[in-house]
């Protein structure tokens, strides 16, 4: 019987913006607005010959009863214009932007990815998101306008208008002397779309990229999110990053791709997860322990509490029991917070069984829910744990937050993907340009652009 082949597993490196990764007391974190903190993470992705660089966006700071949310970068750049600018200051790897699909309009998102496609040589990636509230439609003209229900039937209009935009444009339409007749005359960059959420015609002025199309990520954990991955991305992040549920995760979506007539290899699911490196399994253990008490620190564990309860619980000992109290599934403490705002009701009593049956405070239940670090050793046992993962089908690759900005992956690069590259589950160095080159992703179709009539 002929043995089953070694998959090549996929890395991405992730600067934190959010949530509760970054270790802010460690005196080795700096800054994460500073433009030298980007430049810093994304080498030593492309040292590590990591697949794509990646930054997440809000388009409102958090607020937690009434205040700003003190987990949330305050001053945070916009992520294309970053992007744009680690084009010069890297060659290969890739760049990967959220860019929300709910309250941007499909000519500009697409002229402006294409834009970093055409700079970085094509390596340009688009995170497509949606937003769900009108907490953060209140920073736009037109508000919370859009039902939920209708938030992923917009993204995909938009992302297949986007698209439309792209192939406006012959691959071979552009040359250095073109003159604004010879533009008008050829057709190029022609395009009319009427749908339901977009009714727009013109010409789009900007040449197809490198790539065709950028690299499309959908991080969809719904039903419908999932559905949209399937049909149209190209990637998938996951927060399923323990075995069980990853592989649950990953059969699931993958079993989607058929009836969209896509095959297995052309979705990649990529969990985020964090690591911790050290010379012995016994230390790494120890600061791992650190960096996780660290992260949920007494009063990040009450405010996820007060998250799911809907009560101000700033009364209780984070390192006592929980409230014997009911939550409020319909009062919201934290504004702008996907994770906590549905079935509030159900995860409090799962939390409430989980802490009764293993004797747990408030803080050790938050450590215990969010999974405290995803990859934990030497080395060696770092390397043996991601390649087991990826080998057993629970991804493809993962993304990787560092609890220190933006020095975090050293150890990841220096000492575990050198392992991962000498038993061959990892590319020892870059064998194409594009970001689909290293995905392993076929080029889109070419195009032929249409006469102009």
């Amino acid at each position: 019987m002929a043995a089953v082949a070694r998959k090549r597993l996929h890395l991405a490196a992730q600067l934190p913006g959010i949530h509760n990764v970054t270790v802010w007391s460690d005196p080795r974190s700096r800054s994460q607005i500073a433009f030298d903190s980007f430049v810093r993470l994304a080498r030593t992705a492309e040292r590590g010959k990591f697949d794509f660089f990646f930054l997440a966006e809000g388009l409102r700071l958090r607020e937690h009863k009434g205040e700003f949310y003190d987990l949330d970068v305050v001053g945070r750049p916009e992520n294309l214009t970053v992007l744009a600018a680690l084009a010069a200051v890297t060659s290969r790897l890739g760049l990967a932007a959220t860019v929300n699909a709910t309250f941007n309009e499909p000519y500009e998102v697409a002229r402006r990815l294409a834009t970093l496609d055409h700079l970085s040589g094509g390596r340009a990636a688009w995170n497509v998101v949606t937003s769900f509230d009108a907490f953060t439609g209140e920073n736009f003209r037109r508000g919370g306008f859009l039902a939920e229900a209708d938030r992923y039937t917009r993204a995909a209009e938009f992302l297949h208008t986007a698209r439309e935009l792209w192939d406006s444009w012959a691959d071979d339409a552009v040359r250095a002397d073109v003159r604004a007749g010879e533009f008008v005359r050829s057709g190029a960059g022609v395009f009319a779309h009427r749908g339901r959420h977009f009714d727009i015609a013109g010409r789009f002025t900007t040449p197809r990229g490198p790539q065709g199309h950028p690299v499309v990520i959908q991080a969809g954990e719904s039903d419908a999110g999932r559905e949209f991955a399937a049909a149209e991305a190209d990637v998938i992040f996951s927060r399923y990053n323990r075995l069980e549920e990853a592989r649950a995760f990953y059969r699931d979506v993958k079993g989607r791709l058929a009836r969209h007539g896509r095959s297995p290899g052309e979705l990649k699911v990529v969990p985020t997860a964090t690591v911790v490196v050290a010379d012995t399994d016994e230390e790494a253990a120890a600061y791992a322990d650190e960096i996780t008490r660290a992260q949920v620190s007494p009063q990040t564990a009450i405010a996820h509490l007060e998250a799911v309860w809907g009560r101000d619980l700033s009364a209780y000992d984070p390192d006592g029991p929980l409230p014997d109290i009911d939550p409020e599934p319909d009062s919201l403490v934290l504004k702008g917070h996907s994770e906590f705002r549905k079935g509030r009701a159900e995860t409090a009593r799962k939390w409430r069984s989980l802490a009764d049956e293993r004797g747990l405070s408030i803080r050790e239940l938050v450590v215990e829910v969010h999974g405290g670090q995803t990859f934990v050793g030497s080395p060696r046992t770092v390397a043996d744990a991601i390649d087991h993962f990826v080998q057993s089908d629970g991804a493809d690759g993962f993304v990787f937050v560092p609890h220190l900005t933006p020095d975090g992956l050293d150890d990841l690069v220096d000492r575990v993907v050198p392992l991962l590259q000498e038993r061959g589950a990892f590319r020892e160095d870059y064998t194409g340009t594009t970001l689909r080159d290293h995905l392993g992703l076929r080029a889109r179709p070419s195009t032929t652009a249409k006469e102009d009539t």
